[in-house]
């Protein structure tokens, strides 16, 4: 089998998505639209707030009409604003939302008011203002443009949404995935494992990493190393929109994925990316369906995962911004000089600071657990001092 030069990651991730477009496009109830991606912009149906109503609660009174005393003549509260305009020397009860009434208004608040009945004076030295204030169209007008077509929504943008006036949304259906451990030496059930085995954990590692992004996934495996049951196991992943392997990915007698592809029917895109750990990464394709052979190693199969199997996810479930997030931290020990090749290595974020874990084994899932970051070190990277700001990505559970 010809090993082809590793691609550099970048590389690796354009080719990856420069072929795969959104699905179809679904109009939803907004309600049950967090977890997709909008299809088309996000346009306001109405303004917000709708008319000026009052930050506080107090008595509104007209702007040119701020010495008093005032006559109170009615009240404004939410939901039930209080009709016309004032008069000089006239002030209404206002609550917290409620509406002003029409013409130039100032707000006086209560605890810089006294009442006697319904007369209302000045007790200090603040004065009505119109600064208590929140002006129709502050936060946006019918037609504003509120969200780019990609956008994800969460809580914050389904509020959002629905004050815009929308009840549905049109939004990017999300794929489905099919994920298949293979390996002669895993064990489905963690509770009976011989000590020759080891029990499976990248399935539910990968179907969970997945959930947010997938309408469905199916669980395959474990696939003994045979090309007979990966094929069949291929079979099984039926119509997935995306179907991504685990183990059997590299180069030794028994990684047969790659074989089993092929004869299947799938064309291998590309094989192999200068990372560490992940290195024998595998990319193809069989109609629509793609297919991405991850790592057996457990932290080699999370750090692929999050590179290559999350922004195919995204970008079918139509996001504008598929791959991960790169940010920059001040690292809180020195690094020696970089290997040969990029590596993300396991931290812990503390104090504002970056922190690698001793162990960085692609084997090892203690440490994995326990990182909240990858810092992302350059092949032949200089050694680095500590405080020294460093790429990462993030790692949040939630």
């Amino acid at each position: 089998m010809t090993r082809p030069n590793p691609l550099p990651l970048e590389t690796a991730q354009e080719r990856l998505l420069e072929t795969i477009s959104p699905l179809a496009e679904a109009e939803l109830p907004a309600a049950k639209c967090t977890g997709h991606y909008l299809a088309r912009a996000l346009v306001a149906q109405r303004t917000q707030p709708s008319h000026d109503h009052s930050a506080m609660d107090g008595y509104a009174v007209r702007s040119d009409d701020i010495q008093g005393p005032w006559h109170i003549v009615g009240e404004s509260a939410a939901g039930h604003p209080f009709p016309g305009r004032l008069e000089a020397g006239q002030a209404v009860r206002i609550s917290t939302g409620a509406h002003m009434p029409d013409g130039p208004m100032a707000v006086l608040l209560q605890e810089n008011a006294t009442r006697a009945g319904d007369s209302l004076s000045l007790n200090g030295e603040c004065e009505p203002t119109p600064r208590h204030i929140r002006r129709a169209g502050f936060d946006f007008a019918m037609g504003d443009h509120l969200l780019p077509a990609g956008s994800p929504i969460g809580p914050r943008e389904l509020a959002l949404a629905l004050a815009a006036g929308h009840a549905t949304l049109t939004v990017r259906s999300r794929p489905t995935l099919a994920v298949i451990d293979s390996g002669e030496e895993l064990v489905d059930d963690p509770r009976n494992c011989p000590p020759d085995r080891i029990p499976a954990t990248n399935g539910a590692m990968l179907q969970t990493m997945a959930a947010p992004f997938v309408s469905h996934c199916t669980r395959i495996g474990p696939v003994p190393d045979s090309m007979a049951a990966l094929i069949e196991a291929f079979e099984q992943a039926g119509e997935a929109d995306v179907i991504v392997t685990s183990g059997g990915a590299s180069v030794g007698d028994h990684d047969l994925v790659r074989p089993a592809l092929e004869s299947w029917g799938a064309t291998i895109t590309f094989w192999r990316v200068a990372m560490k750990p992940g290195k024998p990464i595998m990319v193809g394709r069989r109609g629509r369906q793609i297919i991405i052979g991850l790592p057996g190693n457990p932290v080699s199969a999370f750090v692929t995962g999050l590179f290559f199997l999350l922004p195919v996810l995204k970008r079918l479930s139509g996001a504008a911004e598929a791959m991960p997030r790169r940010f920059s931290l001040p690292i809180g020990e020195p690094l020696p000089r970089g290997g040969r090749r990029r590596e993300f290595l396991r931290a812990r974020v503390d104090g504002g600071q970056v922190i690698p874990l001793a162990s960085q084994d692609s084997g090892g899932l203690l440490a994995m657990a326990q990182a909240d970051a990858l810092i992302d070190r350059p092949a032949e990277a200089d050694e680095v001092k500590s405080g020294t700001y460093v790429p990462v990505y993030l790692l949040r559970n939630g």
